[in-house]
């Protein structure tokens, strides 16, 4: 190296170091600080905000169905640790700007001498802004505000300190500062379209529409952005529909499609769609529409926006009333692949109440089910579509239950060779497509068909435990799952030694072109066995009793559903009708009358309305129809004498009359017959049987209301205390009182004795009291239709029980000369449910003879 060479290193070097100070207010210490700001860390720090900010731009998913927000950014609801960002590109942002503020700041005098120090804070509340801490970039724009009043950054900070305050929530404010900001003549055509934008936000976030459609649509004037250019008229579009301006909304949606490709293809997509919607069919050619919209779908450039496109389509077809052509293209809709939730749901929705109207309520169920998986829990949308959901919910119940019950009935009432017949030709189908699927690699599931529900008196299904065939070689459906498992974990083997060690053995092929293995699953699946099916068929008086009347009962409340709940008089007339042709009880025959005699009415049926009118007051004259056709205006006051009954009713059996429940219960059940009521009054009834009766009587009562009113609430309630506490009852073993901590004393009673029975409880209540035992309590119990019981409770053990017992013989104030029976707690439930005293006295005499 040369002097000349190291003269100039160590001059440039001394530049360098000299112009490194912060602190010195020279030319070059001014220039390398502002060069090194603008050009290293500045430039790496705005690169890193841009990619930031397209980042949000490509997970933001818009929401065409509200109006758009200015600005594609989602906040989020998440909290953030401190020391933690949102995304990384704005964390390294903020660390250039910092780094440029620590590093190069001059501030020299109260003054800084650095020119890019106001862009350094301006960029530091940008990277704060887009990671969602507000309140830190509003400091680092007032920052600029306060000590940079004289930058050339100052409108363009206000801006963005008026962008923060309105994610704060102080749109007021900001519509404020906004006007004063504007009357300036200062601004740049960009930050004019900021401006702009920002303040029809503010007028948006504040439910001022119209005041925001005159600054929305100088933003897309003013701006050089292309895409923003685009967004900004759609949402002019937007706000002038909400302002019901169709034809204003119309022309701002035509600025976008003069756009073309000079605006995101997403904006002029649901500009020609946001056309579509707002079309006039009474004044405009409905061809031109669909040739628009036809265009749009045969376009390959619109993809991704097919979703959109043929719900669109679907619209214009429904519009039509050609619900046939709309269901087509709704379902296109939902099959497109979609991002749009709230799209798919309203496919959904709509889907649904086109089969509700057509009164196809099962699909519409099913509809509103999908709906439902769209759509937020906890909003109103929700809310409606699970109500219109849950008024479907009986009738999907009964319709289900009455086509079950027919099929079953159906097979019932065919002879041996019918029913074979059947079932061989349904099981040899299901046996053909078995094949063809066992030739693709799939093997036919080990399953069966099932008709009968389970429940009491109704017979086990093939294979259940309850039916005894549980060993294995016994059971068909075993046999074929053993060979589906073995097929699985072995796949087809021929049958020889060896067999585990020989892995390439494959069956020879049978006479369908199928494995040995896969020809024995198919051949052994009971699925394919018409004797499976025939096995099911019920054939026992009870069981094909109990299905008639479920199938009956089913007819009649979908009847009424039909007619008083969705006004649908041709179906509950259809059903009413088949329920007349089932059944000849009153309780059905005489409601189902009086129903079609006020449908005919309503429909004008003068002649149909009187045949069913004089049945009804011929065959039922005493019923409450016959009452409610002979006085229209008495039906009401019917339903209220049925509850004023059953309330009655309960109060009876809360005051342990129940006989006399029972004798009422019977006779208000021919009373109230076809009442939503009687079910109640049934299951009231059997509880009293079970008091009175004990555990069998019980059963049979709780039965007979199970099967007889399976829908209802009250059958549901037997049928869970069938299932579920009767087990639980039946234990009819006595414990010995020996070691027993509960014990009572038990003076029995005949029914005619109740006076003395009353004496003797008052005479026990005030020994009680004298005595000082404060435990016990007395009570008079029914114990069945001839004897009843008065009782001493909370004795704490057998010693105690008997010393009481003498205590009350040998005061010669009470002198009690009824002999008690001493008898635990545990072992008087059992003589309650079991009505077995007798049997209770034997065990006890046996056991003190034989302890």
């Amino acid at each position: 190296m040369n002097k000349v060479s190291f003269g100039i290193i160590c001059l440039v070097l001394m530049i360098l170091v000299s112009g490194c100070s912060r602190k010195k207010d020279k030319f070059i210490n001014r220039n390398w600080h502002a060069v090194t700001t603008e050009f290293n860390t500045l430039y790496n720090g705005d690169l890193a905000l841009t990619m930031g900010k397209e980042q949000i731009a490509e997970t933001y998913n818009e929401n065409f169905w509200e109006i758009l927000p200015v600005e594609r950014m989602q906040v989020s609801e998440e909290i953030m640790l401190p020391g933690t960002a949102r995304n990384a590109f704005f964390k390294i942002a903020e660390e250039k700007a910092t780094k440029a503020i620590q590093r190069h700041s001059m501030l020299i005098d109260g003054r800084e001498k650095n020119p890019q120090i106001d862009e350094a804070y301006l960029l530091l509340g940008k990277a704060r802004y887009f990671d969602q801490r507000f309140i830190p970039a509003l400091e680092a724009f007032n920052y600029i505000l306060h000590k940079y009043p004289a930058s050339n950054t100052i409108n363009h900070a206000q801006i963005w300190r008026e962008k923060t305050n309105i994610r704060l929530e102080n749109n007021k404010l900001a519509i404020k500062n906004l006007k004063r900001i504007l009357e300036a003549e200062t601004l740049n055509d960009q930050d004019r379209a900021d401006a702009n934008a920002i303040l029809a936000q503010a007028y948006i976030n504040t439910a001022v529409p119209d005041s925001a459609v005159a600054p929305i649509k100088t933003a897309a004037r003013y701006t050089e952005k292309a895409d923003e250019k685009g967004r900004y008229h759609y949402i002019e579009g937007q706000l002038y529909n909400q302002l019901q301006m169709r034809d204003s909304a119309n022309l701002a949606f035509d600025k976008i499609i003069e756009l073309n490709r000079k605006t995101p293809r997403e904006y002029l997509i649901n500009a020609h769609l946001g056309k579509a919607g707002n079309f006039n069919f009474s004044e405009q050619n409905s061809s031109e529409l669909l040739q628009l919209l036809q265009d749009l779908e045969e376009n390959r450039e619109n993809k991704p926006f097919l979703d959109k496109i043929y719900f669109q389509i679907a619209e214009y077809y429904n519009h039509l009333d050609s619900t046939d052509l709309a269901t087509v293209y709704y379902n296109k809709s939902l099959k497109s692949p979609s991002k749009d939730n709230f799209l798919q749901s309203v496919n959904y929705e709509t889907l649904g109440n086109m089969n509700f109207n057509k009164a196809q309520y099962r699909l519409a169920s099913a509809y509103y089910d999908s709906t439902l998986t769209k759509i937020p829990v906890n909003t109103r949308d929700h809310f409606f579509i699970s109500r219109k959901k849950e008024n479907l919910k009986d009738v999907i119940l009964y319709e289900e239950i009455a086509e079950r019950n027919d099929s079953i009935l159906r097979l019932v009432e065919m002879d041996t060779e019918e029913r074979l017949s059947y079932f061989a030709n349904f099981t040899e189908g299901l046996k053909e497509e078995a094949i063809t699927q066992a030739k693709q690699g799939k093997v036919a599931e080990a399953e069966q068909k099932e008709f009968l529900p389970r429940g009491p008196g109704l017979p086990p299904a093939i294979g259940d435990p309850a039916s005894g065939n549980v060993f294995y070689f016994y059971n068909p459906v075993r046999i074929a799952t053993g060979m589906q498992d073995f097929l699985r974990t072995w796949g087809p083997r021929e049958l020889k030694d060896n067999w585990r060690l020989n892995s390439g053995g494959i069956a020879a092929t049978g006479p369908n072109g199928l494995d040995e293995i896969s020809g024995l699953i198919i051949d052994n699946n009971p699925k394919f066995d018409p004797q499976t099916y025939l096995d099911q068929i019920p054939g026992e008086p009870a069981v094909i009793d109990s299905l008639a009347n479920q199938r009956n009962d089913a007819y009649y409340r979908l009847g009424l559903i039909y007619k008083e709940k969705f006004g649908e008089n041709k179906l509950a007339s259809e059903k009413l009708r088949s329920l007349l042709e089932f059944t000849s009880e009153e309780r059905f025959v005489a409601p189902a009358n009086y129903y079609l005699y006020q449908i005919s009415q309503a429909e004008g049926a003068y002649s149909e309305a009187e045949k069913y009118k004089q049945t009804v007051l011929t065959n039922y004259p005493e019923s409450r129809f016959a009452a409610a056709i002979r006085n229209p205006g008495l039906a009401i006051k019917l339903e209220d004498q049925a509850q004023n009954k059953y309330e009655e009713l309960y109060k009876l059996y809360e005051q342990k009359e129940y006989q006399q429940v029972i004798d009422l219960s019977t006779a208000y059940g021919e009373k109230f017959k076809g009442d939503d009521l009687l079910p109640r009054i049934e299951l009231l009834k059997a509880l009293a049987i079970g008091r009175l009766y004990g555990i069998l009587a019980y059963k049979d009562a709780l039965n007979y209301v199970a099967l007889n009113y399976p829908q209802s609430d009250a059958g549901k309630k037997a049928q869970e205390l069938f299932n579920t506490s009767l087990p639980k009852l039946e234990n009819a073993e006595f414990e010995p009182e020996l070691n027993q901590s509960n014990i009572k004393l038990l003076y029995s009673f005949k029914n005619e004795e109740r006076e003395q029975a009353g004496l003797l409880k008052d005479k026990l209540d005030q020994a009680i009291l004298d005595l000082g035992y404060k435990d016990l309590s007395t009570s008079i119990d029914v114990y069945d239709s001839a004897n009843l019981f008065v009782l001493i409770h909370g004795l704490e053990d057998l010693n105690r029980a008997e010393g009481f017992v003498e205590l009350l013989k040998i005061n010669t104030k009470y002198k009690v000369k009824e002999e008690p029976i001493i008898i635990s707690s545990g072992n008087y439930r059992v003589v309650q449910l079991h009505k077995n005293l007798d049997n209770y006295i034997e065990f006890k005499n046996n056991y003190q003879h034989n302890p």
